[in-house]
């Protein structure tokens, strides 16, 4: 069969290849960057001209800007994206943001990033928001051609988008064996609001190959590579290795059918996801790296029947669902990442940390101040701690400055998505007084219109239903201060409660 690489468009007017290549494995390489630009050539060759990197990758920007800086080369003979990850340190300046996008630029040597992914460590930090307008302010100069987001679920993509936020693409993990996109709300958010998708971990590290049919289970972590181990956590999430075995024994089946490698039918299922744009493949970006290029581009060599699709789809009834949503995997347990938890990212101020357990241990009344105007015009606090017990405020969708100049409420004019909002909100309120959202023991709901009240149930029970508990709630109709504000919530925790046993009786 003839090989013919697919090709896409993301915002409308970026074309790309529907394989990019992935360069996440610079990061743990030294990397002789001449040769490495010099490796990128028989990749472009074959079609395969885009490339996908991020500020933590090592030396890949600076590959890109190598290849770049070499004479008689044509910018247009490649796509390169890169990603912005910064610790949430409450830094929101457009200087901030401006500085990591101009070093990337640099870095790259180029004049314009075609997309820029950015990756929010903690939703309950709304640095992320500001962080975001300013990358879009960016692309409205034209230094960024898109925005994308990294390993974002679907309730935070559908609330920047309520919010009015321009998001292309949002980048992750899915197989035959992690169906979280298809299974979950993201394909849908995503299919409503033409989000493109870029998908990585389609081979699953190299599990989903010929090697791995008919072999044991690993019993020695330490002797895998990053990869096969974060990628065995994933196996063991979706319901174990026999599970694993049959999709995989499904795969070789239509693989020895149409003649083509078992990567080339795991990849090919991935590709024919509707929202799906494009997978990335790794690449080291050495002289071999053109080794599996015939055979990652297999994929494009043949389609899938219905009786194919029907094989694998009964081989993963076996499956469990992986825990959450796409991108759990780095913010709550199970931690299914190479390094396991990544809460180090995540981390407050080691004064305030101090002052708090200094005032608790003398059994202060502790309030916590967020810096709206009216709370000392009406005299509260958003939270307050007394012994074990915090009490949060009626809390609205409402945007931290200077996001209130452009947006009445996060998340627009949904119900759904401001409630996720508020979540949050309280989450961060009872993170700063010592508490966690599983620490949650009573909510009580407002909600303005009465046919939102399908909505915000799920909105709120997703948040808790992640938590693994169930608070105590109550939901009423009525008409919260300000016309944008369609929810607003009150809550209640005891700080420790959520490291006792949870006793479910029912009736």
């Amino acid at each position: 069969m003839s090989t013919t690489m697919e090709r896409t468009t993301i915002a409308g007017d970026i074309e790309i290849p529907r394989m990019i290549n992935g360069l996440w494995q610079l990061a743990d390489m030294k990397v002789d960057i001449p040769n490495a630009a010099k490796a990128m050539d028989s990749l472009i060759a074959s079609g395969l001209s885009c490339f996908d990197m991020a500020d933590h990758y090592g030396d890949a920007e600076l590959v890109i800007g190598k290849y770049n800086g070499r004479p008689a080369v044509d910018p247009r003979s490649i796509t390169a994206f890169t990603k912005w990850c910064p610790q949430e340190n409450g830094i929101t300046t457009f200087e901030h943001a401006e500085a990591a996008v101009d070093l990337a630029l640099s870095r790259m040597g180029q004049k314009r990033i075609a997309l820029m992914q950015y990756h929010i460590w903690d939703y309950t930090d709304d640095t992320y928001l500001q962080n975001l307008a300013h990358l879009q302010k960016m692309a409205d100069q034209g230094k960024l051609g898109a925005v994308g987001l990294t390993n974002t679920d679907a309730a935070h993509l559908e609330l920047l988008l309520r919010s009015g936020y321009r998001i292309a693409t949002n980048q992750v993990s899915c197989s035959v064996i992690d169906r979280r996109l298809v299974r979950g709300r993201l394909g849908a958010v995503c299919a409503e609001h033409g989000v493109g998708i870029l998908a990585y971990g389609t081979l699953l590290g190299g599990y989903l190959s010929e090697k791995w049919v008919g072999a044991p289970e690993p019993t020695d972590e330490a002797a895998l590579n990053w990869s096969l181990r974060k990628y065995l956590r994933f196996i063991r999430a979706a319901g174990g290795w026999a599970a694993f075995q049959g999709v995989l024994q499904a795969l070789a089946a239509v693989a020895g059918k149409h003649k083509v490698s078992i990567p080339a039918v795991a990849t090919r299922w991935v590709l024919d996801i509707p929202v799906v744009k494009a997978v990335i493949v790794g690449s080291r970006l050495t002289p071999e790296s053109d080794k599996y290029t015939a055979s990652n581009l297999s994929a494009f060599s043949f389609s899938l029947d219905q009786d194919d699709v029907s094989l694998i789809s009964k081989a993963q009834e076996a499956l469990a669902d992986i825990p959450g949503d796409n991108g759990d995997e780095y913010r709550r347990p199970p931690f299914l990442t190479a390094s396991g938890d990544l809460s180090h990212h995540i981390h407050g101020s080691a004064d305030r940390i101090k002052a708090l357990e200094e005032a608790v241990a003398q059994g202060s009344r502790i309030e916590y101040h967020t810096g709206s105007k009216w709370e000392p015009i009406a005299g509260y606090s958003r939270a307050v701690r007394v012994g074990n017990v915090i009490r949060v405020s009626g809390t609205t969708a409402n945007p931290p400055p200077p996001l209130t100049d452009s947006m009445a409420a996060i998340g627009g004019k949904s119900a759904r998505c401001q409630t996720t909002a508020i979540l949050d909100i309280i989450a961060r309120s009872v993170k700063a007084l010592g508490g966690s959202t599983a620490d949650i023991v009573r909510t009580r709901v407002m909600v303005r219109n009465e046919e939102d009240c399908e909505e915000v149930s799920e909105a709120h029970g997703w948040v808790f239903g992640c938590e693994k508990i169930r608070p105590s709630n109550t939901l009423v109709t009525t008409s919260p201060i300000g016309d944008a504000f369609l929810v607003e919530i009150e809550a209640v925790a005891v700080v420790g409660s959520s490291s006792r046993p949870v006793v479910i009786i029912s009736q």
